[in-house]
Order: C-alpha cells, then structure tokens, then sequence
C-alpha cells in the first residue's frame, strides 16, 4: 500500500529574513499606495507587512511606532507638494503656484488627506514647508503678524477647499435621507438652480476663483 509522503513544512522565515531589502522609503511608499488603494480606515502595519512581504515587526525596526509612520506619509505628502520656484516669479505668483501644488497633493492621496489636513505638521519637512511660505510673505515686505494671519488665511481656504474636494461634497450626500433633486427642484429653488455649478467639473474654476480672491485681499492690504 502506497502511503500518502505528506509535503515537507514551510520555513517560516524569521523577522530579519523577511526585513531585508526593505527601507524607510520603500515601506513608506507602499503604505501611501495601500492607503490609496484600499483606504485609511482599514489601513495597519499587519496589512503593510502583508503588502510588503514581511511581518508587522520589521516594520518597527525601521519606525519606533506606527505614529512614525504616519510623520513619514505626511512627509511624503509635503513633497509632494512642493513647487520649484523660479526667481523671476513675484510672491504672488509664487503664493499661486504653492497653493496649486498643495491641491494637486490632496487630490493625488483623497484617502490620506483627511489626516494630513488635521495633523500638524512639526517634522523637519514640516516646519521648513511652513517657513517657505511665510518667507515667500517676508521676503514680500509683510511683517511677521501679516505673515502668520495670511499664512493661516491661505491654509484655512486651502485645507477647506482641499477637504471638500476629497472628502466632503464630493463624496456625495451624507444624510441617510437626503433632500430629493425634484423636492430641490420644486421647493428651493435658487438651489437648484445653482447646482449644476457645484459638480467636480466647476471645482478647478471655483478654486482658482477662490484663490485669485484671497490673493488679492492680500495684495490691497499691503497697498492700505
């Protein structure tokens, strides 16, 4: 009689094995793609260790805790947003440019925005991403109070705008019984009437109508 040979186990590869080759760059590119892929809600270092062909614990070998990580997402988003600035550019142009490159992030990583636009940014890459902007205002002629209330003026329009475009209008409505379009129709009229200008092929005019406002208040008040 044949005996069935059952098959030899698997080697189980320890942590260092399974951590090699890895980096602090390579495991932080491949969490924002899982993030982008599958969502923040779902998103762990299991399921990245998953992702990366490792355990969860090599991870840790490259970042003390999970909150490391996260600095080094946001890091990778700061980079992203930032503009090469040319020297003829005035800082209008060059507050124009930064703040179009500070969209462009969000839109390119909806899922992680959320976080990014509540989390304060105090990483090297951070601070020096604040102080850019604030010296593009210095270096302008405004002082540091001017720079600081505009520098915050510009982050509340831009986390706002960033926000509503990723996960706020959007996403559709919230309400488990929202108002019907032919109740709007009927009953709210300037609504409706408004709302074809409210869908995602209006936000890039909307936007840069926004920002071009903001700019500009900016601008007469450093004329006053």
């Amino acid at each position: 009689m044949n005996r069935k040979v059952s098959p030899a186990p698997r080697k189980r590869r320890s942590a260092g094995e399974a951590g090699k080759g890895l980096s602090r760059e390579r495991i932080a590119a491949a969490a924002m793609a899982l993030i982008d892929r599958d969502g923040l809600g779902v998103f762990s270092t299991r399921r990245l260790g998953e992702e990366l062909g490792c355990e969860a614990m090599s991870i840790y070998h490259h970042f003390p805790s999970k909150a490391h990580l996260m600095d080094a997402l946001v890091d990778l988003m700061l980079a992203e947003a930032q503009v090469a600035m040319e020297p003829q550019w005035d800082w209008r142009e060059r507050l124009r440019r930064a703040a179009h490159g500070f969209r462009a992030m969000a839109l390119k990583h909806p899922a992680f925005f959320p976080f990014f636009a509540v989390h304060r940014l105090n990483t090297p890459a951070g601070v020096a991403y604040i102080d850019g902007i604030i010296g593009i205002l210095r270096e302008a002629g405004f002082s540091d109070r001017a720079a600081a209330m505009y520098f915050r003026e510009l982050g509340y329009y831009l986390t706002g705008a960033a926000l509503d475009e990723t996960a706020g209008y959007a996403k559709g409505p919230s309400s488990p019984e929202p108002v019907s379009n032919e109740a709007i129709a009927v009953s709210f009229k300037h609504l409706a009437a408004a709302a074809p200008f409210f869908q995602p092929a209006h936000f890039q005019a909307t936007f840069e109508t926004g920002l071009e406002i903001l700019l500009g208040g900016i601008e007469r008040s450093r004329a006053s």
